[in-house]
């Protein structure tokens, strides 16, 4: 059967009821690379023999965002649809979201049944619902769809009957047949826009140390800081030993490479040449995004994103971003290019302000172990932190003065309070392959193409041209001239931070408030073109230029601001 052959079926639900985990087990894959409805993420694909199951963005209806609009268009072009609903708040979502799906061929997938016990009058219940909405209603363990029945018979058909109600749950055989019952042509009924069946099921997960007045929001910030502090401890004990050891070995490479012809030698072995910043790629960039993308795979996986965001969003609040805008903030310190593409699903009158957010403070796994490479190379380890306290706070700043009004007057977009529960491998893995596509795919072939051209000018001698123009400027900042160069290069690629630690730039004797200046400079400036880039294609050129002029604006103040008064104290 060719992909053409295949019956589509659209998964429609609101967020964190486990689509994705259903999509991902019914089929045993990860989703296809295809565009859906001309988008270029958000709605996945995952392929059986004869079936195309649409994963589509969670609908959150108390909040316009892109997310939502990309699933209510896919369920507008769709003939079939599985509504998934979590048995936790079971009467809530199909109340909401049964209008949605009024007149469509489907079938309901009730997730979390393990959350609920199953008891004669649950499945009781089940039954009711099926035959009051005349559609397939299956109970399942999204993450455990592959577990054979508890009484170890296979219920279903291949004529597609419906599951047998005295089982614990349906697995995935139990599922996949009623969906192709519904998709064939002998599908069932249409759904209904409403259920005169109240299951009274809401249940609410245990508080946690997340939901106290005080210490909740100081727990969830700690959380959120937590990838950091796991990437400085990688580059302080693992990356700084690797580093000469990998520079080494392609040191014949190098020597072999300066004997071609000049701009070759330049693109590979020069100072801004393929090989030459390989060792940083490989052993500082892309572990630290690999860290923070599994960490918060694991945090998105286990269910704690959505308690952190729920414990910080008074207090984002009051900046102009909600606490789901935040994570995508944080998310920004493993690679900016997911980040902002997943701005998407902020409400419209945040989404510009995290994208601001994001460029302006989320050190990226390029700018990061720069970063921390200068302070080891300088002994000044341990300014790490001063850094990122100021980075916070200057952010933080940044978004209270340029965030609209209305941001701050914006209402909890959090449909609901998750469930905490240990993380599985595979779960981490399918949060954290977005991130890892998108850098593999998007920000690698840029940033060697960003190598080249960097290479090719300086191998022209505008680089330095243009910092010894820019030079002057640095004295404003209490900084030598020869600064003005990485400060330069870190606007074209936030690695060029690293030049920091080049003799020539004399950064070595400079005192530790100056180190600091420097090193928050270059990486707050401005955006790298990678993230200008993207956030052009997301948004608009208007926007970015916009943002280029005032993101210079306020940087160059705060650093004004940290070098003055810090020579003035120290």
């Amino acid at each position: 059967m060719t992909e053409t052959d295949c019956e589509r079926v659209v998964l429609i639900g609101k967020e964190s009821v486990g689509k994705s985990a259903l999509a991902a087990g019914l089929t045993g894959a990860a989703p296809a690379d295809e565009n859906v409805g001309g988008s270029t993420v958000s709605s996945e694909v995952y392929r059986t023999d004869d079936l195309e199951i649409v994963d589509t963005p969670g609908i959150t209806l108390e909040a316009d965002t892109e997310t939502t609009r990309e699933a209510l268009d896919s369920l507008e072009r769709a003939e079939t649809v599985v509504l998934v609903v979590p048995a936790t708040d079971l009467d809530r979502d199909l109340e909401d979201l049964l209008p949605l799906v009024e007149g469509r061929v489907g079938a309901v997938v009730v997730t979390h049944w393990d959350r609920v016990e199953a008891t004669d009058e649950a499945r009781g219940t089940i039954a009711s619902l099926e035959a009051d909405l005349a559609v397939p209603v299956m109970p399942v363990d999204a993450r455990a769809l592959d577990r054979v029945a508890a009484d170890g018979g296979v219920r279903t058909g291949t004529d597609g009957a419906v599951v047998d109600h005295s089982a614990l749950a349906a697995d995935g055989r139990d599922v996949l047949a009623a969906i192709r019952h519904s998709s064939g042509p002998s599908a069932g009924g249409e759904l209904p826009g409403e259920t005169g069946v109240r299951t009274g099921w809401q249940i609410e997960p245990p508080a946690r140390v997340f939901e106290r007045p005080v210490l909740g929001p100081v727990v969830s910030a700690l959380v959120l800081l937590a990838p950091a502090a796991v990437a400085v401890w990688f580059a302080n004990t693992v990356a700084g030993e690797l580093d000469p050891l990998v520079g080494g070995a392609l040191e014949p490479l190098i020597a072999l490479a300066e004997t071609l012809p000049g701009p070759l030698a330049a693109v590979l072995a020069g100072d801004y040449g393929l090989l030459s910043m390989g060792p940083f790629l490989f052993v500082w960039a892309l572990p630290t995004m690999l860290i923070f993308a599994l960490v918060l795979g694991a945090y998105s996986a286990s269910g704690l994103t959505m308690r952190v965001t729920t414990a910080l969003h008074p207090v984002m609040r009051r900046v102009g971003l909600t606490g789901r805008d935040l994570v995508r903030v944080v998310m920004g310190f493993g690679c900016n290019v997911p980040a902002v593409t997943s701005t998407r699903g902020c409400s419209d009158c945040t989404r510009c302000t995290t994208i601001s957010a994001i460029s302006f403070g989320s050190a990226c796994s390029y700018q990061f172990p720069a970063t921390l490479a200068v302070f080891a190379a300088v002994g000044m380890p341990w300014l790490v932190g001063p850094y990122l306290a100021i980075l916070v706070a200057t952010t933080l700043i940044y978004v209270r003065l340029i965030a609209p009004a209305e941001a701050r007057a914006t209402g909890l977009a959090v449909d609901r309070r998750t469930f905490l529960e240990w993380p599985r491998p595979a779960a981490i893995w399918r949060e954290a392959r977005r991130s890892l596509a998108s850098f593999v795919a998007t920000a690698l072939p840029v940033f060697a193409g960003l190598c080249v051209a960097a290479a090719l000018l300086d191998y022209a001698g505008a680089l330095e041209r243009f910092g010894t123009v820019l030079g002057p400027a640095m004295a404003a900042f209490a900084l030598p001239a020869e600064a003005a160069l990485p400060v330069v290069l870190a606007a074209v690629r936030k690695d060029g931070i690293a030049l920091l630690t080049a003799d020539s730039t004399g950064v070595a004797a400079l005192s530790p408030v100056e180190v600091l200046v420097a090193v928050y400079l270059a990486g707050v400036l401005l955006p790298c073109l990678v993230t200008a880039t993207t956030v052009a294609r997301e948004v608009s050129t208007r926007f970015v230029a916009a943002m280029l002029v005032r993101q210079a604006a306020a940087a160059s103040g705060f650093a004004l601001v940290i070098a003055w008064v810090g020579r003035l104290l120290f």
